[in-house]
C-alpha cells in the first residue's frame, strides 16, 4: 500500500528545458511496452460519442419530455440545467450512475438505451468513428510502445483503430474472462474495458456496480506498469479511484493529461502520486504529439536501413512464415517513407509558369529517388514469392495511390497533380514486369484490377489501375529534360522509354540481360493495354501507348501480338486469375480492340 503523499503533482514549468510532453516521450521511447494507458470518456469526444455528462443531459431531456409530453420545451429546459430539473423532480442527487439506475434498471434495457450513443447513425458509417487520438494510439501499439490499455469507455473505438492497422487486440470486458487470457507480456496489446462493452449485458454503470472491480488484473497493471492517464475525470469510478490510490508503480512515473479543470478527485490522485501533469492538450493533440516526438527520437537513435540491407532482409524473411511481420514492416516502412516525403511542400502541385518546368523535373526525380528502396523490395519480393504475399505487394500500390487523394483542395497544375500517382505507377510497373519475368502473369491481372481509385474532380466512377495508372495519364509533363533525346530529335513514345529506363536498375539483378528485360516490358505493356481495352465504358478504353506498338511487335508470325493472340485459351494465366471476367471471348475482343486502335492511330507507330 502506498504511503500518503500530498506534496503535489510534478509539473515542469513551460519554459523549462524538458517540458512534460517531452518527458513523457523520452520515457515511453526508452521503455517500450512498460507504459499502460488509462483512458476515459474525454478521448472519444471528437468522435461524436458523448461523455458521461453528455449522456446524462440527453437522458434527462428524454425523461423530461415523456414526463411532460404536452410541453414542447420540456426537453430543452431540462437539458439546459439537468441538475436543477432533477432536483426539482426527484429526491436523489443527479449523476450518471443514478440516472441510468432509475431510467434503465435492468442490464438489457440499459444496453438498448446506451447503444444509440455509441453506434453510427443509420446511413452514416463515418459517424462515431475512431479519432486522431485512437489512431495515434494504434500506431503506438503497432510500434510496440504500448501493450496495455485500460479504458472506462464502453465504445469500441480503440479496437476499431487497432484493427485498421492490422492488429487484433486481446479484449477483456468481463471478470470471468481474466483466467483465460494470454499473459500481458505475450499479447501484442490487451484492452481492459473496466466498465464492460456497450453491447454486453454486463456493463458497469451504477454506483453499486462501480463499487468493485476485478482486483487481480487491475492491481497487476497498476503495480507493474507506468501509467499515462487521459480523458478520465475520476469522479464516478470509486473502485478505480481506490485502486489507483492504493497501488503505485515502484518503477515508472505517472503522466496525467488534463485539457480542462482537474476535478478534486483527480487533483488528489495526481498529488498523491507526484504525477507529471500535462496541461492544455486534448486527447488528439496529446497522442499525435507523442507519436511525432517518438518518431523523432527514432530517427536520432536508429541508423537508417540501407536499400541493399533491406533487400537482404527481405530475402531472408520471405520464405519464413515466422518472419512475416518483419517482411511486412520492411515493405510498409519503405512505402511510408515515400508518402512522408510526398507533401505539397516537397512535391508542389502548383507553380508559376516560369518555374513549372523546373518544379516538374525536380518532383519527378524526387519521387523516383524516394521510391528506390521500395522498387528493389518489390522486384525481389514478387520474383521470389510463390503468391503467398501478393496482398502485401498490392498494399504498397494501394497506399501510394492515396497520395493523389490528398491534393484535391486548392488550385493545382494538372501535370504536377497527376504526377502524384508516379510512385504508384513505378510500383505497379515494377511488379508487372517482374511478374512477366517470373512467369507469373496471373498476377498482372490482379495488379491491373486493384486497388480502385476515384479521381478528384467530382466523378464517382471508380477506376482500376489499368486506367488511372496509364503512363500517359500520370506523366503529362515534358520529359525531355529528365531524359534528353538526341540533338535535333524527339522521343515518339517518351513515357514508355522513360519507365523502362527508370526501372531498369531495380530489375537488373533478376534479369541482367537487357534484351530479355526489354521483351518483358513490351509484354507487360501489351497485357496492361489489353486489360485497359476491356473497360466496359468505351471512352475509358485507352492503351498504355508504348514501344509494343512498333511494327516489329505486330507484323510477324512470332511477334508479341500474334503470340498473345494464340495464347488466348481458357487456360491462359490472366483468365485463370479472373482477368476479363475469366471469359476467353472477352479477352479476344480486347485483343481485337487493341489491334483496331493501333490501326486507327498510326502516329504511335514507327
Amino acid at each position: 500500500m502506498a504511503s500518503e503523499d500530498t506534496t503535489g503533482p510534478i509539473s515542469v514549468p513551460a519554459g523549462g528545458l524538458i517540458e512534460p510532453p517531452m518527458a513523457m516521450a523520452l520515457n515511453v521511447h526508452s521503455s517500450p511496452g512498460v507504459y499502460a494507458l488509462l483512458l476515459g470518456a474525454g478521448i472519444s469526444i471528437a468522435s461524436g460519442v458523448k461523455t458521461g455528462w453528455g449522456v446524462v443531459q440527453d437522458i434527462v431531456g428524454k425523461v423530461a419530455a415523456v414526463r411532460d409530453p404536452d410541453n414542447p420545451d420540456a426537453r430543452s429546459e431540462a437539458m439546459a440545467d439537468p441538475d436543477k430539473w432533477w432536483e426539482a423532480n426527484t429526491s436523489e442527487p443527479l449523476g450518471y450512475s443514478a440516472l441510468l439506475a432509475a431510467a434503465a434498471p435492468k442490464p438489457a434495457s440499459r444496453q438498448a438505451m446506451l447503444a444509440e450513443y455509441f453506434e453510427p447513425e443509420d446511413g452514416q458509417d463515418d459517424s462515431k468513428g475512431p479519432t486522431a487520438a485512437h489512431r495515434a494510439i494504434a500506431q503506438l501499439v503497432k510500434r510496440g510502445s504500448i501493450r496495455v490499455i485500460l479504458t472506462t469507455n464502453f465504445d469500441r473505438l480503440t479496437e476499431r483503430a487497432l484493427q485498421e492497422v492490422g492488429i487484433s487486440p486481446q479484449v477483456v470486458s468481463r471478470p470471468e474472462q481474466i483466467k483465460g487470457i494470454k499473459p500481458l507480456a505475450h499479447s501484442q496489446v490487451t484492452v481492459i474495458k473496466l466498465h464492460g462493452d456497450y453491447a454486453d449485458l454486463e456493463q458497469r454503470n451504477t454506483v453499486d456496480e462501480l463499487e468493485t472491480y476485478p482486483d487481480e488484473l487491475l492491481e497487476r497493471v497498476l503495480d507493474e506498469y507506468g501509467l499515462i492517464v487521459c480523458g478520465w475525470s475520476a469522479d464516478w469510478d470509486k473502485a478505480l479511484v481506490r485502486a489507483v490510490e492504493g497501488t503505485r508503480s515502484r518503477r515508472y512515473p505517472l503522466f496525467w493529461s488534463q485539457y480542462g479543470r482537474f476535478s478534486d478527485a483527480a487533483l488528489a490522485l495526481a498529488a498523491r502520486h507526484k504525477a507529471v501533469v500535462i496541461d492544455g492538450k486534448n486527447a488528439d493533440e496529446l497522442f499525435t504529439d507523442l507519436v511525432r516526438r517518438i518518431e523523432a527520437l527514432d530517427h536520432m537513435t536508429t541508423a537508417p536501413i540501407t536499400r541493399d540491407v533491406a533487400v537482404v532482409q527481405l530475402k531472408r524473411a520471405l520464405p519464413d512464415p515466422v518472419r512475416r511481420i518483419e517482411l511486412f514492416d520492411l515493405v510498409d516502412h519503405a512505402t511510408t517513407q515515400i508518402i512522408a516525403r510526398s507533401t505539397r511542400e516537397n512535391r508542389p502541385v502548383s507553380a508559376a509558369p516560369a518555374d513549372r518546368a523546373d518544379i516538374y523535373d525536380s518532383s519527378i526525380r524526387g519521387y523516383r529517388a524516394d521510391s528506390d528502396t521500395l522498387l528493389h523490395l518489390l522486384a525481389g519480393g514478387v520474383f521470389h514469392d510463390d503468391g503467398t504475399h501478393e496482398t502485401l505487394w498490392l498494399r504498397s500500390v494501394e497506399r501510394l495511390t492515396r497520395i493523389r487523394s490528398t491534393s484535391s483542395s486548392g488550385s493545382f497544375d494538372r501535370a504536377l497533380e497527376a504526377l502524384r500517382h508516379y510512385p504508384a505507377l513505378l510500383a505497379a510497373w515494377t511488379m508487372g514486369v517482374t511478374a512477366v519475368i517470373a512467369r507469373r502473369e496471373e498476377f498482372v491481372a490482379t495488379i491491373m484490377a486493384q486497388p480502385t481509385w476515384t479521381n478528384l474532380w467530382g466523378r464517382t466512377e471508380a477506376q482500376t489501375p489499368a486506367v488511372y495508372l496509364n503512363p500517359t495519364s500520370v506523366l503529362q509533363g515534358d520529359l525531355s529534360s529528365v531524359m534528353p533525346p538526341p540533338e535535333g530529335q524527339r522521343w515518339l513514345l517518351p513515357e514508355s522509354r522513360f519507365l523502362r529506363k527508370e526501372t531498369r536498375e531495380p530489375l537488373q539483378v533478376i534479369e541482367p540481360d537487357d534484351a530479355a528485360y526489354q521483351a518483358a516490358c513490351t509484354r507487360f505493356e501489351f497485357l496492361a493495354s489489353m486489360i485497359a481495352m476491356d473497360h466496359p465504358t468505351e471512352r475509358r478504353r485507352f492503351p498504355w501507348v508504348g514501344e509494343f506498338l512498333s511494327d516489329e511487335h505486330w507484323e510477324y508470325d512470332t511477334s508479341i501480338a500474334n503470340t498473345i493472340k494464340s495464347e488466348l485459351t481458357p487456360d491462359w494465366p490472366l483468365l485463370r486469375a479472373g482477368g476479363f471476367g475469366g471469359d476467353t471471348e472477352r479477352a479476344q475482343a480486347a485483343h481485337e480492340r487493341l489491334t483496331q486502335w493501333r490501326a486507327q492511330n498510326p502516329q504511335f507507330r514507327w
